[in-house]
């Protein structure tokens, strides 16, 4: 019998075509990023929450600096335009590939003093009693001196400038601000800088100058971490914090170090994944991706895609409180996800109601801001910075202008003990192939950042979407009581089918309209093929992604 020698060829043929076109709904088929969001260049790429954010630190690449000038230029100025999400008493971290191929992250989050004691320190949902130590100047100091090329006083001028002559409140920002009033009116520093005279807060549009503040800035840039940690500046953030109630002083300021945080990583189809471990939450987000692995999702329809995506989400959160030294190695091996993935049913449970939760309630939009940079060195730096709740504490020091983060006193973060740093859901990312760049993101969203990198990771991948599509395309999010969230904002969201088919499985589905309340992704990704760098940011916030700017 002869034997057909074209069919092995088409046989092939069609293996190679299913890989690499998965099922797509016919709306992401048509999605077209706005022209500011998403962006492609040879020589590097920010991508932030915020335009004049972005501007600073595409004009430090313009200048011939690198992605790590281009992170800390972009990580100061959003501590001065987004002031609800970042500010330099607030908390950061930050994960770096240097062109040689290492991997270095910075740990700079918020600290409970050495002498702290949870059961006899004073309580409060906000102000003084939750003040925590800052680390953002220490992060991003560190960042610059380790990593960087430029001068700090060159980095910070686009932020000082923010500052100093003032810009146009964007409206989200003003809807943020405006919901936190109450809790901003009751502190003099704040009214001072986020209130008008008459103690209403700033609409969308008006110009909001930050004086003082650019005097700090000024301090830092000059004489660097040591203006904020032992300078003038440090004296007066202790005295008001010892003077207000507060719990840390000029010797534990002083005292503050950025580290070097520890890595993790693991594999996904052939890509090699780094995150941070606590108190980031790395280790769960390399588990959700340990799990998606062992599904076969390039093939699966966008129903069964969202159905294994939150059963792997669900699963990984049910190990939050198991993020112990001596047991972050089990979460991120794949032994422990094989071990699981059995709990991985496309179906849910048959005893649960197949009727969508209609309750109104929305999901909180969430706090924190990221920012990711690339540069044709193949440098790329994935930062998270965040003051925890909107306006953080809702407390800032006279003559200083800026906001401290929520860390202490038993609010949004469990107890913490003496010297402790904070953890939290944030999760900067990268991956790289073959010891190549391939991508650089992470999110904005509270509990919902590790599921959006995520989902975002497997569109790219699994999908084969392109970066501004898979930063748009709806996710899903394990709630309480066994829920899956599901984004169904107009024009982006899930299609009704998707969402009646998971309901129709026995998942207890509740859908979420409102944009903006998946977390928030800002990615930068290589294309080697074509050597260039693409940049996206997230359609449901208002920053961009550019390109080098000229000065």
């Amino acid at each position: 019998m002869k034997k057909n020698k074209l069919l092995p060829v088409l046989l092939m043929a069609v293996l190679a075509a299913c890989k690499v076109s998965p099922p797509q709904s016919a709306l992401l088929k048509v999605y077209q990023p706005k022209t500011t969001q998403a962006v492609m260049s040879e020589q590097g790429v920010v991508s932030a929450a915020h335009p004049l954010a972005v501007q600073a630190g595409a004009i430090m690449l313009g200048k011939g600096g690198n992605a790590v000038d281009a992170a800390v230029a972009t990580g100061f100025a959003l501590a001065v335009v987004e002031p609800s999400m970042s500010g330099l008493g607030g908390r950061l971290q930050a994960i770096v590939r240097l062109p040689n191929g290492d991997i270095r992250g910075v740990d700079a989050t918020t600290q409970a003093p050495a002498s702290y004691n949870a059961a006899t320190a004073p309580k409060g949902a906000d102000g003084y009693a939750t003040i925590g130590l800052p680390g953002v100047v220490a992060g991003l100091t560190k960042l610059l001196q380790q990593y960087g090329t430029l001068p700090l006083s060159v980095v910070m001028e686009p932020a000082i400038r923010y500052a100093e002559e003032g810009f146009a409140v964007l409206p989200g920002e003003a809807a943020r601000q405006a919901s936190v009033k109450k809790m901003l009116i009751k502190y003099a520093g704040t009214r001072q800088y986020f209130l008008k005279q008459d103690s209403l807060p700033y609409k969308a549009g008006e110009r909001l100058v930050q004086k003082d503040l650019a005097n700090t800035l000024k301090a830092i840039a000059k004489d660097g971490r040591d203006a904020f940690y032992k300078g003038r500046i440090g004296q007066q953030i202790a005295a008001d914090i010892q003077a207000n109630g507060g719990v840390f002083t000029a010797q534990d300021l002083a005292g503050y170090e950025a580290l070097d945080a520890q890595l993790l990583s693991t594999t996904y189809r052939g890509y090699d994944v780094h995150a941070l471990s606590m108190p980031c939450y790395g280790a769960i987000t390399l588990e959700m991706l340990n799990l998606m692995e062992t599904k076969p999702l390039n093939r699966y329809s966008d129903a069964d895609w969202a159905g294994s995506m939150y059963q792997a989400m669900r699963l990984a959160y049910r190990d939050r409180p198991k993020q112990k030294k001596d047991s972050i190695a089990i979460l991120v091996s794949k032994e422990y996800a094989r071990m699981l993935a059995g709990q991985m049913q496309i179906t849910g449970q048959a005893a649960r109601s197949q009727a969508r939760v209609t309750t109104g309630d929305t999901v909180s939009v969430g706090h924190t801001t990221h920012l990711s940079t690339a540069d044709k060195t193949g440098m790329m730096v994935a930062l998270t910075q965040s003051l925890g709740p909107l306006m953080g504490s809702g407390v800032a020091t006279q003559g200083l202008g800026f906001m401290y983060a929520q860390t202490l006193g038993g609010g949004y973060l469990a107890s913490m003990k003496g010297g402790e740093r904070a953890s939290s859901h944030i999760s900067p990312v990268l991956l790289t192939k073959g010891g190549k760049p391939f991508m650089a993101l992470g999110a904005a969203g509270g509990d919902l950042i590790p599921t959006a990198v995520v989902s975002v990771i497997s569109r790219v991948i699994d999908r084969k979407l392109p970066l501004a599509t898979a930063v748009a395309a709806p996710r899903v999010h394990p709630a309480e009581k066994e829920t899956m969230l599901m984004e169904t904002r107009t024009g982006l969201g899930w299609e009704a089918e998707v969402v009646e088919a998971e309901k129709a499985r026995g998942f207890t589905v509740r859908d979420v309209p409102q944009p903006g309340r998946f977390g928030r992704v800002h990615a930068v990704q290589f294309d080697t093929r074509k050597k260039r760098i693409l940049g996206a940011a997230d359609p449901d916030w208002e920053g961009e992604a550019r390109a080098p700017q000229k000065p």
